[in-house]
């Protein structure tokens, strides 16, 4: 019996392991098929005709020609989809660049330097987290049209560099992990705060701003209610209003709306493809600092 029972437990472990094994490996399956299912839809229809839609095929049936890029070319030149990639890239790059510098810079000042109203305003940044967007919307969208920025792209620009909450916690920190050592030594050869933000702090944020710049960008490109809200003329539109557009001309027409999506997903699609380490290394090191 004494022999029996260690080789019992152990079967008994095994099994334990195979089970939760398996049930891993079917959750991951379940979970991709989720994801990768309906761009798989939208992929197989992008290439239908008007003709294989309108046969009533199911939507995992195989288009007859794998080759059919007229939908595209109807997606892009109808769509006006070059004039919404320029809008969107003129807006990321103000946007993102306005944030890596208001978020850098707040989150150096809260952490080197000491003031009166410090806690209060940590305690401010955590209530602006806690409060749903959509009850300011009101006010914003005053703000915004007395300054007279509505159906223009500044104004998506200026909401998007003013209301990142989750950036600023990101680059605290980083710096948190960057040792007071370094600012004191570079005070002492007569460097002022300026300089040392500049010059030591920026440079070792590298991997928070890669982090900031990805998850930034990849939000504002897909963000649909500010530039439908703030930018209503059509050749203001960007990525995500350009493609609600295609519901008018192009209402029954599902192929064109299939390809303008695939237009829409593919630039997000190679951003994240080639940059992922820098999403998943930068998540990383904040958590560890």
């Amino acid at each position: 019996m004494t022999l029996t029972a260690p080789a019992s437990r152990t079967a008994t472990r095994r099994s334990r392991v195979t089970a939760g094994t398996v049930l891993a490996y079917v959750s991951l399956v379940a979970a991709s098929l989720v994801v990768l299912v309906p761009l798989l839809v939208i992929l197989l229809t992008s290439l239908k005709t008007s003709r294989e839609m309108a046969d009533g095929s199911g939507a995992l049936t195989l288009p007859h020609d794998w080759l059919n890029l007229s939908n595209y070319a109807t997606a892009f030149t109808d769509g006006h989809m070059l004039t919404a990639l320029g809008n969107t890239a003129f807006i990321l790059l103000f946007s993102i660049t306005g944030t890596v510098l208001i978020g850098s810079m707040t989150a150096y000042a809260i952490d080197r330097f000491e003031f009166r109203l410090k806690k209060p305003v940590m305690a401010l940044f955590l209530v602006a987290t806690l409060v749903p967007g959509v009850t300011t919307q009101v006010a914003t969208f005053q703000v915004v049209n007395s300054f007279g920025l509505i159906d223009t792209r500044w104004a998506p620009i200026l909401l998007y560099m003013g209301t990142d909450i989750v950036s600023i916690y990101i680059f605290l920190q980083f710096i948190r992990g960057i040792p007071t050592s370094l600012d004191e030594a570079a005070r002492l050869d007569g460097a002022n705060s300026f300089t040392i933000y500049r010059r030591i702090i920026l440079p070792m944020l590298k991997p928070a701003i890669a982090t900031v710049v990805i998850i930034k960008g990849i939000t504002t490109y897909n963000d649909f209610y500010i530039p439908f809200l703030y930018m209503p003329s059509e050749d203001l539109g960007t990525i995500s209003t350009a493609l609600f557009r295609f519901k008018g001309p192009f209402g029954a027409h599902w192929e064109d709306i299939s390809a303008g999506a695939v237009l829409v997903i593919l630039p997000t699609l190679i951003v994240f493809l080639f940059l992922q380490r820098y999403i998943y290394n930068g998540f990383a090191q904040g958590a560890t600092k």
